[in-house]
């Protein structure tokens, strides 16, 4: 399903914007916080001993990982679906689904605010920690249930994803945002004392995250809107002729 032959310049940028947006998720302001409490409790040890458990803390982040990388790729697959049924539509869509896109971006710029992308919408998971199930099923709920914070990164990726006129091309871009998203919190588990001064200097520029969380989201909306990501690639491809033999 995801062989090299669905990758070529034409997608190459909305892979990267994807990527990125995962990041960027990851520093949200409801996401970077949580993330040591979160990996002692899917270890089943205390915050002081979470340094000292780091393959305990490591299993339960990369069953974590997966479990929101679960509903990541099953919403690409929706979205990537549903976008192929209405490809007569794609022109219409890409420009509301632009004009969307920087609404949103604009609100983390701080033009003015949204009152619902301001708040979290937690599921509960239950007593699930210290064990690997545990962790997967709160990375279920973390996916779910975190959409009003990180939901207008995911859905820009959705959009892009809906655009594409293959379901194997548009569950791409979700599995290197779910990639973006993830990664860093398998970092963490394994560096965890390393990064302690990098997270907390991240916490207190969170302003400025949010900020340039908001320009990309604007940008990503103006290239939907105008058709630049076909434009990206061109250039791409005329600067470096070799990704032609991509696909």
């Amino acid at each position: 399903m995801f062989g090299i032959e669905i990758i070529d310049a034409s997608l190459l940028p909305a892979m990267l914007v994807a990527l990125v947006a995962g990041l960027i998720s990851f520093l949200s302001p409801c996401v970077l916080p949580v993330v040591p409490p979160y990996l002692a409790y899917m270890s089943g040890v205390s915050m002081s001993d979470l340094s000292h458990s780091r393959n305990k803390a490591l299993l339960a982040a990369l069953f974590f990982v997966m479990g929101l990388s679960t509903v990541f790729l099953l919403l690409g697959v929706a979205a990537s679906a549903a976008g192929r049924a209405l490809l007569q539509y794609q022109a219409y869509f890409n420009t509301v689904a632009g004009v969307i896109v920087m609404i949103f971006g604009a609100h983390f710029v701080g033009v003015y605010r949204i009152g619902f992308l301001d708040r979290e919408a937690r599921l509960d998971a239950g007593d699930q920690g210290g064990s690997a199930f545990g962790a997967y099923i709160l990375g279920l709920a973390f996916a779910f249930g975190w959409t009003p914070c990180i939901g207008p990164q995911l859905g820009a990726i959705l959009s892009l994803a809906a655009s594409e006129a293959s379901v194997a091309r548009g569950t791409l871009l979700l599995a290197i945002y779910a990639l973006g998203l993830g990664v860093p919190f398998l970092l963490v588990a394994a560096f965890l004392p390393r990064l302690t001064g990098a997270m907390n200097w991240m916490k207190r520029h969170m302003e400025r995250i949010e900020r340039a969380m908001g320009l990309l989201l604007w940008t990503i909306g103006l290239l939907m809107l105008t058709g630049g990501f076909s434009a990206l690639s061109f250039w791409l491809l005329d600067t470096f002729p070799a990704l032609g033999s991509l696909g």
